[in-house]
């Protein structure tokens, strides 16, 4: 396995932001991978993990190994009546693992079509959209550890999953390589459709497209309207976590601000549109040098310099701390980043 030195991750990330690697690996084998974690050549440099860098802001260059798995493959590994048990390797793509499962007749991931990144790092954010999350399908996860290669596998408990989080990007970030997922799928369609706007879109679809197939196709249709294309318009998809606060904070926010758009959570809390907040404090549409907020999604951040080269790291956290501030100011409410930033 090749290990490159001074590496552009420029092509890397789909925030198109310039950094270098010290050293990148790409290993595509488990062997290849442990291999490389136990090579005396490497030993004591920090190692970080990226995928397909969709969830990511570089703000400077990464000292030691960056690893990138290219682990492939997607195997069913048993079948009931109802059900079956599939696995995929880390580096397969995440939306053709959806198109792959719907091509096979097993149901359940058609909500989170059109997610960008690698298989990998679905477990590692607890990717969700259209009210479900990877966790509500997650059997198992087998993992490495960093710092020796020791294997491990993970029970979808011990993941620890919480709204876009999990042990592996909280309590033990940094510490394991995630290489392959099993999920349980259905053989019956269970078709979720918690989301009010996506049930009325679905219901007026031909009734022969109210498939797990024909909601797949909608899920696509409304993020493309929604989402620009990082091939085309560099971003990280939603840049913002939807906040969540308790009942009483939602009943004072709603009482100020009836329009308020929220989603009551099963245990009383309100999880708040972030881009409503986002859009109501000004910043929808809106662009400040080469860096702005979506005109027609205001969650997303995007880099209108990238061609140039010149927007980095620092100037998209710089930006998006203008955003936060503005959404503080107004409605007190403390807006969290999802994308995830490196060197930490």
């Amino acid at each position: 396995m090749q290990v490159l030195a001074d590496c552009s991750l420029a092509q890397m990330n789909t925030l198109a932001l310039p950094a270098r690697a010290e050293l990148l690996a790409q290993p595509d084998t488990e062997t290849a991978l442990q291999a490389l974690l136990r090579d005396p050549a490497y030993a004591g440099l920090p190692r970080t993990v990226i995928g397909e860098g969709s969830n990511l802001v570089l703000a400077g260059d990464i000292p030691g190994l960056v690893i990138r798995p290219a682990l492939r493959g997607t195997a069913l590994l048993s079948e009931e009546p109802d059900q079956v048990l599939v696995e995929v390797g880390a580096g397969e793509n995440w939306d053709s693992l959806v198109a792959w499962t719907l091509a096979q007749s097993w149901q359940g991931l058609e909500n989170l079509s059109l997610i960008p990144g690698a298989c990998g790092a679905a477990p590692f954010q607890n990717i969700g959209a259209y009210g479900v999350e990877l966790a509500d399908v997650l059997e198992a996860v087998d993992a490495v550890a960093l710092h020796d290669g020791t294997a491990r596998t993970f029970t979808r408990h011990e993941c620890h999953f919480a709204y876009r989080d999990s042990r592996f990007k909280s309590a033990e970030r940094g510490q394991w390589l995630i290489t392959r997922l099993r999920l349980r799928l259905n053989r019956t369609p269970r078709l979720q459709l918690a989301y009010a706007d996506l049930a009325a879109r679905f219901a007026d679809l031909p009734e022969a497209q109210q498939t797990p197939g024909g909601l797949r196709d909608l899920v696509c249709a409304i993020r493309r309207a929604k989402l620009p294309d990082p091939a085309t318009l560099p971003n990280a998809g939603s840049f913002f976590k939807n906040p969540v606060v308790s009942a009483d904070e939602y009943a004072a926010l709603r009482q100020r601000f009836p329009d308020l758009v929220a989603f009551t959570q099963p245990d009383g809390r309100a999880k708040l549109a972030a881009g409503w907040l986002i859009e109501q404090a000004g910043w929808k549409g809106r662009r400040v040098g080469d860096l702005g907020m979506h005109a027609e999604q205001a969650l997303v951040l995007v880099n209108h310099g990238a061609a140039s080269g010149r927007v980095t790291g620092a100037d998209v956290l710089a930006f998006a701390a203008q955003v936060r501030e503005s959404v503080r100011a107004r409605f007190g409410v403390i807006l969290e980043q999802e994308p995830v930033i490196l060197p930490e």
